[in-house]
């Protein structure tokens, strides 16, 4: 087996990998809240190179055979907050999520604030889900209530009257959050269970930006293809080396 022509085959996949995930970014750099997904690339050993074939694996003056792989990943850093001035916008400074809940009563938390009111008064995110209050029920404002204010701790008031605390959750250990489509998260199955961020900072008439920036990953996209264009010059030049050898062995 040539080792360097499957070591380079290894490097192609992961260059793949990275750029799937370097264009999701570039995607969703513009989605509220959205969280940049990342790539680690470390290396994996595959059985040991011999300097003399009948010699033991593991003796001196073998090599391991090491192949090339990517641990893809989230980075949770805080986003640019973008003033909208919007009654029922709201961004997270610091950690935790919000809590939404879909028709089919399942929980979904995201760092997306950009909430409005659905007919029945009840606040709702942007695509429909509600927006769920610290006793884990959904938010439903007064009629004729008045303006909106929403508080640095999360209460919302009408007028003199309050009407709910939004919920805003932390996770102990956020690796282990699966992302959905549409920037939500939910928690792997067996994780502990979210718990209520103590005193969050949230700010009214903002909402937080993506933490992806174009030109970063732009940048990371030529990267990518020189690695990759490196990668397939060395599979051609090992094929091309193998051809000359069985040519010459007959």
């Amino acid at each position: 087996m040539n080792v360097g022509l499957y070591q380079s085959a290894a490097a192609l996949t992961a260059l793949e990998r990275w750029q799937d995930l370097v264009s999701q970014n570039i995607t969703s750099s513009q989605q509220t809240g959205y969280r940049k997904r990342t790539i680690s690339f470390s290396t994996q050993a595959a059985g040991e190179l011999q300097a003399d074939p009948k010699a033991r694996i593991g003796s001196e003056g073998s090599t391991p055979s090491l192949f090339p792989t990517a641990i893809s990943g989230i980075n949770y850093m805080t986003g640019e907050m973008q003033p909208t001035r919007g009654e029922f916008d709201v961004a997270i400074q610091g950690e935790g999520f919000f809590e939404l809940q879909r028709p089919d009563g399942s929980k979904v938390y995201t760092r997306s604030g950009e909430f409005r009111m659905r007919e029945d008064r009840t606040l709702v995110s942007s695509t429909g889900d509600e927006v769920l209050s610290t006793s884990g029920a959904p938010i439903t404002l007064l009629p004729n209530g008045g303006s909106v204010t929403i508080n640095q701790d999360g209460s919302i008031a009408q007028g003199a009257t309050n009407v709910g605390k939004l919920g805003v959750m932390k996770f102990a250990d956020n690796s282990r959050l699966v992302p959905l489509s549409g920037g939500f998260f939910v928690p792997a199955p067996g994780s502990p269970p979210p718990e209520s961020v103590d005193q969050p900072v949230l700010l009214q008439g903002y909402l937080e930006g993506s933490n992806a920036t174009p030109l970063r990953e732009m940048v990371d996209l030529v990267l990518i293809s020189r690695a990759y264009e490196a990668n397939q010059k060395i599979i051609t030049t090992v094929d091309q080396q193998m051809q000359k050898t069985f040519d010459a062995l007959g």
